[in-house]
């Protein structure tokens, strides 16, 4: 599972006091279950393995315990790589869940060119920018699940990936602490591909 470092703990409560609905939870994993079905993530891994990931990330890292926080990290995927909607997201876990997940969905690519998907992507990443902090956690940690395996992908996709992560992402880190410090980390590990 995810390289975490540190922040590891026992159950925690919800920032409003009440315990995590692991029910709710489960929901989430199901439903990104049988959206995901047989996908496999360019390692080869089943899909669920990289949602679970994320929700690790943000659970044992920073200790995020809000309920739609941890529910879109589950789905985060789904929009964009399944034929799920925001509007079924929205239906089954509510306004939320579905508001996170459609800030973390990159948007089709207008043609169907590598440089159209690129500027696309780079569109959809400096827009992140503007995301409420709920949505930033969900793609911080969608990314450190990604960027964990970055060394089993080929060369030119690593630097390229490496870069994006650096121009991108890693300025979101900056106002979380546990983020800050754990792409910190990860860029020293991965500075050969600068």
């Amino acid at each position: 599972m995810a390289n975490l470092g540190r922040g590891q703990g026992g159950p925690r409560r919800s920032e409003t006091g009440g315990e995590i609905d692991l029910d709710g939870l489960g929901r989430a994993a199901e439903a990104a279950r049988h959206w995901h079905g047989d996908q496999r993530r360019p390692t080869g891994d089943p899909y669920i393995v990289h949602l679970l990931e994320a929700l690790e990330v943000l659970t044992r890292g920073p200790g995020v315990t809000d309920q739609a926080v941890l529910s879109a990290a589950l789905l985060h995927d789904v929009v964009e790589d399944t034929p799920a909607t925001v509007a079924e997201v929205e239906d089954m876990f509510g306004p939320e869940v579905a508001e996170l997940v459609d800030w973390v969905t990159k948007p089709p690519a207008p043609g169907g060119g590598r440089q159209a998907k690129r500027a696309a992507k780079a569109a959809y990443l400096r827009r992140l920018r503007d995301a409420p902090r709920e949505a930033m956690l969900v793609k911080l940690a969608d990314r450190v699940s990604n960027v964990q395996t970055l060394d089993r992908m080929p060369p030119d996709f690593q630097r390229r990936y490496y870069a994006e992560t650096l121009t991108y992402i890693v300025p979101l880190a900056e106002p979380e602490p546990w983020f800050r410090a754990w792409y910190a980390s990860w860029r020293r590990q991965f500075a050969h591909l600068a």
